[in-house]
């Protein structure tokens, strides 16, 4: 990858512009170069440097491509990486430094992105009452603030969220006080007086209880339906109360009847101790989910605490999260029900794309494969005959695993072919993969497959895809190294090893591997015994038949699917959809990158053969009247081109696909055009072609709402197990007594001091 320009940028501020978008206004700019190679502390330290800022005062944030409504922070090496593996294609990015006194100005510019959706009316009779008493936590009131971004959606009415959690912490948490729980103050203004319209009801009950909390006193609904909310002060004789309804043929609702006064002190004691319910903090959760939907339990809880003085348990926020992500996301176990649609979608938006679903007998889903029309079109048409396959994990409560084929185009580019969700990884669901990747690649083509030697892959690559290659992927290979080999101080040696193993796959010639290889044999015996066990003719360069291009790994796809590893477990729906977008993107970015090239080969692929040609200018070519030359080195070493074939002694035209330093000196010797002897993956024609096709939309219209079908068509696949061992009870063997009890009062047998009743 080439160096990515990045402009920093400080000084300025933010500003929200109507759609909610970001844009950031004034200050100083400065660019600098970052690279693969580039650390955390030096990027910090170069940036620290540009406006003299301390290294531990400052933060540096960026946007996501084509969103300018979340920032991320670079806080490590990894997250260096990720904004690489982001903005990688991109000429320039700009990243913004922010002083840490000014966070607070920044939280203050987000968005929020919740908006109240109107509710239809119930089926319920009016008349039916719902008392609901507020149970609360302790707040305690504080000066004025800004006011806080959620809405309505913070409390849900008597809908299935509403009884999912009907009860409270079973001791109310103590609040500090202090100008850290400023927002709470502004909540006096939710209730401003008679005639107040709200767009929907949810909005009237959330409007109620923070108002409560505000001025320090509990409610007490008295009725609480689709139609109509009231509500009390819960000390008895106190008359405050206050009525709203809705208004007819709208969703808008207007308080009709309020009666301010307080006979309880409420709102007049500097003492009082205004009580959160447990429908404003859910909401409250809710709404920094959707703001952040990968922050942590832990994270809400700090966040909650800081500005509103509300402490939380972790379990607390954790169950809070999972309700409203499932009301955010939509339900997890409708989501498996709607693939039937969403797959006829996909082939009727997108033609010429491969799905296939099969759930089990209990009609429990079993395995999805996907392969877009798009993707299989650039790859026939550009891409090398070149498939990398890989597993990966999904964030679900049910089990699920992702099975990837992807590609690589003509300018080194991750380009995603097939993927497949599967309830497990197994040689069965492998096996069906492949079938079905083979079906949607009708090409008699060999293909070479970089991916594990086990999962059944060895067996099922050679059976469904006759001719074709497998290249064992020597991360892999080297993990199962690692665990194999046994003996006293074997963890001291074994990343020489390693490091060993890795020359020998890339040594292009059988020479250098043997070099490689009695490394290995010097250090240790068990381990050359093993690699040469291992069939290096399935990993190694100098042995390897199929055509590989130099790629000796298969986790070439993680740069495109990492992101599913970090999100927040997603409904199977939202995985596959998010995804598509994934690809939707990548597509259309890529193509209208290469309308911009002006090369015969590729950016990536030209800067590699420049380099062979600058290189080449030191060797000298022997004359030859046939098609095969020699070609000296200054330091005498020669080695033998055959410019028919394409093949040269040293294995580097060979296994890159150009033409190596020695080709190119023949070539150029001769008068031949150096691009005429590039593989055709490489020009910038077939890298368009690559991209030529897009992925269309899925319009959800008719998407089946939740409950709305009545036959269940795909149930869940089990739910994940939790790690670690199960706990046992135990169970008493027979014959075992247990110990009485002993009072330690009176002495006595059969009950201990809390339940005596011996007065002392």
């Amino acid at each position: 990858m080439n160096n990515l320009i990045v402009i920093c940028q400080s000084g300025g501020k933010f500003s929200t512009a109507s759609d909610g978008s970001l844009s950031y206004v004034g200050g100083d700019a400065h660019a600098i170069s970052v690279s693969r190679e580039t650390k955390f502390d030096e990027l910090r330290l170069e940036i620290a440097d540009m406006w003299k800022y301390g290294t531990d005062s400052m933060t540096i944030k960026y946007f996501l491509p084509n969103n300018k409504r979340t920032l991320i922070t670079i806080s490590s090496d990894k997250d260096v990486q990720r904004f690489l593996d982001f903005h990688g294609n991109s000429g320039t990015v700009d990243v913004f430094v922010i002083k840490n006194e000014s966070s607070t100005a920044l939280a203050a510019v987000t968005p929020s992105t919740t908006e109240a959706t109107p509710v239809p009316p119930r089926k319920r009779s009016t008349r039916k009452r719902v008392i609901q008493q507020e149970y609360p936590l302790n707040v305690t009131p504080v000066a004025q603030a800004p006011a806080p971004a959620f809405l309505a959606s913070a409390s849900a009415s008597a809908s299935e969220n509403a009884g999912r959690f009907n009860s409270l912490a079973t001791v109310p948490t103590e609040i500090q006080s202090g100008g850290q729980m400023k927002r709470v103050k502004l909540w006096e203004n939710c209730i401003t007086g008679l005639h107040q319209q709200f767009n929907n009801v949810r909005e009237v009950r959330d409007a109620f209880r923070k108002y409560s909390i505000a001025q320090g006193f509990t409610i007490k609904f008295k009725k609480n339906d689709s139609m109509r909310v009231s509500a009390k002060c819960s000390v008895d004789g106190c008359p405050w109360r206050i009525f709203a309804s809705r208004l007819s043929t709208t969703h808008l609702f207007r308080i009709k009847r309020l009666n301010e006064i307080h006979t309880c002190g409420a709102g007049t004691s500097t003492d009082s101790h205004p009580r959160a319910s447990k429908k404003v903090v859910e909401g409250i959760v809710k709404e920094k989910l959707r703001d952040s939907p990968n922050v942590k339990p832990k994270e809400i809880a700090n966040q909650i605490q800081q500005e509103f003085g509300i402490e939380l348990r972790y379990s607390q926020v954790r169950r809070w999260m999972e309700a409203a992500t499932e009301e955010i996301q939509g339900s997890y176990k409708e989501a498996y029900n709607q693939l039937p649609w969403l797959c006829e979608k996909i082939v009727e938006t997108n033609p010429g794309t491969a799905v296939s679903l099969n759930t089990r007998e209990d009609l429990s889903f079993h395995r999805l494969f996907i392969a877009f029309h798009a993707s299989l079109h650039g790859f026939q048409s550009g891409c090398r005959p070149l498939l990398f396959l890989d597993t990966m994990s999904l964030q679900s409560k049910y089990q699920s695993e992702l099975l990837t084929a992807a590609a690589v185009d003509g300018n080194y580019g991750i380009f995603p072919v097939a993927f497949a969700i599967v309830d497990v990884v197994n040689d069965d669901n492998w096996h069906w993969f492949l079938v079905q990747l083979k079906t949607a690649l009708p090409t008699f083509q060999p293909i070479t497959f970089v991916a594990d030697r086990h999962m059944g892959l060895r067996q099922s690559i050679s059976v469904v895809f006759e001719n074709s290659y497998h290249a064992y992927c020597l991360r892999y290979l080297s993990e199962e190294l690692k665990r194999d080999l046994k003996g006293p101080c074997i963890h001291e040696i074994i990343g020489v090893i390693v490091g060993h193993l890795f020359d020998a796959a890339y040594a292009p010639t059988l020479d250098a591997f043997r070099k490689c290889i009695e490394s290995i044999k010097s250090i240790s015996p068990e381990a050359y015994d093993w690699i040469l066990q291992s069939d290096p003719e399935n990993w190694a360069n100098s042995l390897f038949h199929g055509a590989r291009y130099n790629h000796i790994t298969s986790g070439i796809a993680e740069s495109f699917y990492s992101w599913l590893t970090e999100l927040a477990a997603l409904p199977i729906i939202k995985i596959i959809e998010t995804i598509r977008h994934k690809l939707m993107e990548l597509i259309y970015t890529r193509k209208v990158e290469s309308d911009q090239w002006l090369t015969r080969l590729t950016p990536s692929v030209e800067d590699k053969l420049q380099k062979e040609i600058l290189k080449a200018q030191s060797l000298q070519v022997m004359f030859s009247p046939s098609n095969t030359f020699e070609v000296q080195d200054f330091l005498g070493a020669v080695n033998v081109v055959n410019i028919d074939a394409w093949d040269c002694s040293c294995r580097e035209w060979q296994l890159n696909g150009f033409p190596c330093l020695h080709a190119v000196a023949v070539l150029q010797h001769i008068g031949r055009d150096v691009y005429d002897y590039c593989s055709k993956y490489y020009t910038t024609e077939a890298f368009r072609l690559t991209y030529s096709e897009s992925i269309k939309p899925v319009p959800t219209v008719d998407k089946p709402v939740l409950g709305e079908s009545s036959e269940v068509q795909v149930n869940p696949s089990p739910l994940r197990r939790v790690s670690g061992s199960p706990k046992k009870r135990r169970i008493r063997s027979r014959g075992v007594v247990k110990r009485p009890l002993h009072c330690s009062r009176c002495k006595g047998e059969g009950h201990n001091k809390v339940s005596c009743n011996v007065v002392s």
